[in-house]
């Protein structure tokens, strides 16, 4: 019978990532600035540069496509942080990373963990959401944050794990390698 005695557990959110805040809010900026010049079409001489007339004058309400767009992409912000990407559980003996709808989980046994260290991330405000992205013999889990664990099993193999409670998951998955 396997143990199913839950030791940690942590659930991040999709819309917190930073690289896909800036890029919805740049997204929506540009709508309604978009939406500002149709409803303003006149030229304006700035500086060193002129902005041009808006160039649809003769369609009216041409602009106003921006402005749903731009309200549509804020509504999916906000549905955004309801949205689990990464569920991190720690059970006796092992860890389960459950992914973003479809994806599969992925169970690491404790027992084969050789090195366990906590670290921080690059200073990086462009780092994507990823779940269990292989690369060069990582597999990384990340969503947003700057702190993360790595765990390298016997095979070779390092996980880094981007976690927003990176001492409490540290202290649990270290107890858990003690006792092996």
């Amino acid at each position: 019978m396997e143990n199913r005695e839950l030791l940690f557990e942590e659930k991040q959110y999709l819309g917190h990532n930073r690289l896909s805040i800036v890029i919805r809010t740049a997204l929506t900026i540009f709508c309604f600035l978009g939406y500002y010049w149709s409803e303003n079409p006149k030229a304006i001489k700035l500086g060193f540069f002129t902005i041009g007339s808006y160039p649809i004058q003769d369609v009216s309400h041409s602009g106003l496509i921006f402005f749903m767009l731009g309200i549509n992409i804020l509504f999916l912000s906000a549905g955004l942080t309801y949205v689990l990407h990464i569920q991190t559980k720690v059970y006796v003996g092992y860890m389960l990373v459950d992914g973003f709808w479809t994806s599969r989980k992925v169970k690491i046994d404790l027992s084969n963990i050789t090195n366990i260290r906590k670290s921080r991330y690059k200073k990086n405000i462009f780092r994507r959401a990823v779940y269990n992205l292989h690369n060069a013999g990582i597999i990384r889990f990340y969503t947003r944050g700057e702190d993360f664990i790595e765990l390298t099993d016997n095979t070779g193999f390092v996980y880094k794990i981007g976690s927003q409670k990176p001492q409490e998951l540290f202290n649990i998955l270290q107890a858990e390698l003690g006792k092996s």
